[in-house]
C-alpha cells in the first residue's frame, strides 16, 4: 500500500514537471518566433507538385462572383470561378489558411503562423506583401470574417493553453482588438458570419470543449446584436 502511494506521488510529480516543461518550451518557442518577427525556421527542401484537386480546403468567393480564393497545403491561391489556372498569392514556410475576401474584393484576410504564433493577417487579393493584423502570443485564431463596411474583422480567438474560442473584433489597421461577445467561460463561439446588416453577427456555439461520445445537442446557431449586446439562440435541434 505504501509502495502504491509512493508510486502515485512520483507519477504526479513527474506529470507536473512534464507539464511545466511543455509550458516552458511553448513560451521559448513563442519568444523565439516573435523576436525577429517571423518563424525561427529555414526550409531544408522544397516539394513541387501539380494537382487539380485538394481536400480540407477553405474557400471564399469574391463579391463580384468572378474569383475564388482557397488554401492548399499552407498557401493561398486564387482561381477564376469559371475554372482555369490557380495563382498563388502567399508562399513560404508559414501555414496560411481560411481566407476571406474583403467586401470590396481588394484584400484577403486569413489566419497564419508567419509570426511564430497563429494570428490574423491580410494580403492584397492580387498578391503582394502580407500585413500582420493581430499580435497574439500562444493564442489560436479561426474563421476570420469582415464586417460589411470592410473596416473590421470578426474572428474566433482562444486564449493560450487550451482556452475556448470567443468572438473578437479587430480593426483593419491593427490594434489589440476587443472581445466582442461575453458569456460563460465554458462556451465556444466559432464560425462568425455577417449579412448586409452590420448590426448582427451569426455564429455557432457549444458548451464545453471536445468530448469523447459527447451528449447531443452540441452546437447551436446564435445571433449577437451589436446594438443591444444581446445573444439569441436560433436553433434547438441536435447538431
Amino acid at each position: 500500500m505504501v509502495s502504491a502511494v509512493r508510486r502515485s506521488l512520483f507519477l504526479a510529480v513527474v506529470a507536473a514537471g512534464a507539464g511545466a516543461g511543455i509550458t516552458s518550451i511553448q513560451a521559448q518557442s513563442s519568444a523565439a518566433g516573435n523576436a525577429d518577427g517571423g518563424l525561427p525556421l529555414e526550409p531544408e527542401r522544397w516539394a513541387r507538385f501539380t494537382t487539380s484537386e485538394g481536400t480540407w480546403i477553405s474557400l471564399d468567393l469574391s463579391p463580384d462572383g468572378q474569383t475564388i480564393v482557397f488554401d492548399l497545403l499552407g498557401d493561398l491561391y486564387t482561381i477564376p470561378a469559371t475554372g482555369g489556372a490557380a495563382t498563388r498569392i502567399t508562399s513560404g514556410m508559414p501555414h496560411d489558411m481560411q481566407p476571406r475576401f474583403s467586401p470590396d474584393g481588394e484584400t484577403v484576410v486569413y489566419v497564419s503562423d508567419a509570426s511564430g504564433d497563429d494570428n490574423v493577417w491580410m494580403v492584397p487579393a492580387g498578391g503582394g506583401e502580407p500585413t500582420q493584423l493581430s499580435r497574439g502570443i500562444g493564442s489560436s485564431f479561426l474563421s476570420p470574417e469582415w464586417t460589411p463596411d470592410g473596416d473590421y474583422i470578426v474572428v474566433s480567438r482562444a486564449a493560450p493553453l487550451r482556452g475556448l474560442e470567443k468572438l473578437w473584433l479587430y480593426h483593419k489597421d491593427g490594434g489589440t482588438g476587443l472581445e466582442m461577445v461575453g458569456g460563460a467561460p465554458g462556451l465556444r463561439m466559432m464560425g462568425a458570419a455577417m449579412g448586409s446588416d452590420p448590426r448582427y453577427v451569426y455564429y455557432h456555439q457549444r458548451v464545453g470543449a471536445w468530448q469523447y461520445n459527447a451528449i447531443f445537442p452540441q452546437y447551436q446557431l446564435q445571433v449577437y446584436d451589436r446594438e443591444t449586446g444581446t445573444q439569441t439562440t436560433l436553433t434547438n435541434r441536435y447538431g
